[in-house]
């Protein structure tokens, strides 16, 4: 089978477009993705160009199995250099817009330059498009899209920003779906890179149909492993991420009042997705080529007895605008994650962002005024949607809030730093690495900064057994072989976003091997696990170099303060604190970098990194 692969470059100045071809090497090399933007991020930048200059390039890639059949083949990846935290980023889109791509016959696409005025591109097979989007400029998310769809196809799928992109907010988002299946390329802010080229959206339409080598083969087995996740996946089916609250709150996992309390078993019921079920009805929702459908959609009751039907919110929103807050009113984060996926917000760094902005206020160093005459009290829960507007519009405290905890804490001072959680510069995800060694040292060393999805070993404590690292952890607030199982989750997972699949997948314990079969009935490949699995390290290695030319090094692999400083004071994880120092020194050894954290010349010679 023919493996190469096609994308376009177009110059939003200009308007100019090339179309440019992708080797089956350097497929097989580096896959698609986020995998081939980070190669031609590595090969095209400048480290002097910002993320929201001009000149910065939009990389936007599907995966290599978007858009088959292969279980929650759907994602694409949007990539380059975050304006939130100056680094690489790679935020990753479910959905159908990465099916819908597929179909155009496109891997992706690379975008230069701003346009004069608002424009949209339309991708239709072999078409390309630049649009006016001056009448859009200003609307959010669900009247963007459907006002795409209503100018374009009505088959077509679309990726959009909201206000918040508009405005540059540094961790806006891009939203596919609107109203009826919203998903986001949330985190790092590729929203405000879009807003910043005046880039208001992409529609795609397709009309061919992908090869595959062996579809008799890659049918089958597509059919055969559908079961497996299924079975492995009732709970997520059920509820979504959101059934885990309760789970995260008694094993010492959900971060409460800005990190600092270390119990909220009352508040964790009252906004999990078991109460959420209770009290309003929940449809399911599944993304392109989804066997689990984790999405749901709930109606709820306006204030004048209409009903009206949103995106429920999931885990990481819940213990955002819920445990961080403390706010355990459901209807308040069903709004907020509703307010968010319109004005195309990132849930995790807007509600850091909104707990920091609390705790900054009850510290004297954020007036009333600044936040629309609310007391920023935690619970408050009336003072939420006025502050989540000044972010959005860049309005009184917002508009440095809008710039992400480090940068507001750089300005408001006065010791604001120790209460501003992130990693270098992006807004932690809800896990706490003071649960779980292994975790603390993922999120150090994450290439974007504090994702959890990156390391994900967290799983673990819940009972995952992975085949993909058989270390034995016999104690999870212990050191031992805490490096080695962070290690074997991120060179596992640095090939998801790469073939375009969905990390949930993988708890149905799917093996490398399991992995690396779907790849080779499409493609025709000899593909094994063990190839599957170097391609990871290479990935995860290679954007460790890209942020070594942005200026990382071992001092920017660290936590906050108050994860390295202050224990949870009760709970299951009370009085834990991570060992970093030691933690890091096992990592650089297993890494094959040196005590900076450089990855060492035999390291870059075994992994065919020497560009």
């Amino acid at each position: 089978m023919n493996m190469t692969g096609r994308f376009f470059r177009i110059n939003l100045t200009t308007r100019e477009i090339t179309k440019e071809t992708i080797s089956e090497e350097m497929i097989r090399r580096y896959l698609l993705g986020s995998g081939y933007a980070a190669y031609l991020y590595h090969q095209e930048m400048d480290p002097m160009i910002g993320a929201l200059d001009p000149n910065n390039a939009l990389y936007v890639f599907n995966g290599l199995l978007s858009g088959y059949t292969a279980p929650t083949g759907c994602r694409s990846s949007w990539c380059g250099r975050s304006p939130l935290s100056g680094i690489w980023n790679e935020a990753n889109m479910g959905g159908h817009f990465g099916g819908e791509l597929r179909k155009t016959g496109w891997d992706g696409f690379v975008a230069t330059g701003r346009a004069e005025k608002p424009v949209y591109l339309y991708i239709q097979d072999d078409q390309i498009e630049v649009r006016s989007a001056e009448h859009l400029w200003g609307k959010d998310t669900f009247e963007t899209y459907d006002q795409l769809i209503n100018e374009t196809d009505p088959k077509a799928r679309a990726a959009v920003i909201g206000p918040a992109g508009e405005n540059q907010v540094l961790f806006a988002a891009v939203v596919q779906g609107g109203s009826t299946h919203s998903r986001a390329a949330g985190r790092g802010g590729m929203g405000a890179v879009m807003g910043s080229k005046n880039l208001k959206g992409v529609v795609v339409r397709g009309t061919s149909k992908p090869d595959v080598f062996d579809t008799s083969g890659f049918r089958s087995y597509v059919k055969e492993t559908n079961k497996t996740i299924q079975a492995a996946s009732k709970g997520l089916s059920a509820y979504g991420t959101a059934g885990g609250v309760e789970g995260a709150e008694a094993v010492g996992d959900l971060p409460i009042r800005n990190w600092a309390a270390g119990s909220w078993e009352d508040g964790a019921t009252a906004i999990a997705g078991q109460t959420m079920q209770e009290k309003y009805p929940v449809k399911q929702a599944f993304c392109f080529a989804c066997p689990i459908g984790c999405g749901k959609q709930v109606t709820t009751e306006n204030e004048d007895g209409t009903l009206f039907k949103r995106e429920a919110p999931e885990y990481e929103t819940l213990a955002g605008f819920g445990g961080l807050l403390e706010i355990d009113d459901i209807d308040t984060v069903i709004a907020a994650n509703d307010y968010c996926n319109r004005m195309g917000l990132d849930t995790m760094s807007t509600s850091t962002v909104a707990a920091f902005a609390y705790e900054a206020y009850q510290n004297g160093l954020i007036s009333t005024e600044a936040v629309g005459g609310y007391d920023l009290t935690w619970g408050n829960k009336e003072a939420l949607p006025p502050l989540l507007d000044r972010i959005t519009y860049r309005s009184g405290a917002g508009a440095y809030l809008a710039d992400g905890v480090r940068l507001a804490a750089e300005f408001l001072g006065h010791d604001s730093e120790k209460y501003a959680i992130h990693v270098k510069g992006l807004e932690l995800a809800n896990h706490d690495p003071r649960a779980i060694n292994s975790m603390a040292v993922g999120y150090a060393t994450a290439n974007r900064g504090g994702c959890h999805l990156e390391t994900l070993s967290y799983w673990t404590i819940y009972g995952l057994k992975p085949p993909w690292s058989t270390v034995e952890i016999k104690n999870r607030f212990e050191p031992e072989n805490a490096a080695q199982q962070a290690v074997d989750f991120q060179n596992y997972f640095s090939a998801y976003n790469p073939l375009g699949l969905c990390k949930f997948i993988s708890k149905s314990r799917l093996s490398a091997e399991d992995i690396a079969e779907y790849v080779a009935l499409l493609t025709g490949w000899e593909f094994s696990g063990e190839e599957y699995t170097l391609i990871g390290e290479r990935l995860f290695n290679l954007k460790r170099l890209i942020n070594q030319k942005l200026g990382v090094n071992r001092k920017d692999d660290t936590l906050p303060p108050r994860i390295l400083t202050e224990a949870r004071p009760d709970g299951m994880s009370a009085g834990k604190l991570p060992d970093l120092p030691l933690l890091l020194n096992t990592y650089y050894e297993i890494r094959g970098w040196d005590s900076e954290g450089v990855p060492l010349q035999e390291t870059l010679s075994r992994l065919s990194l020497e560009l």
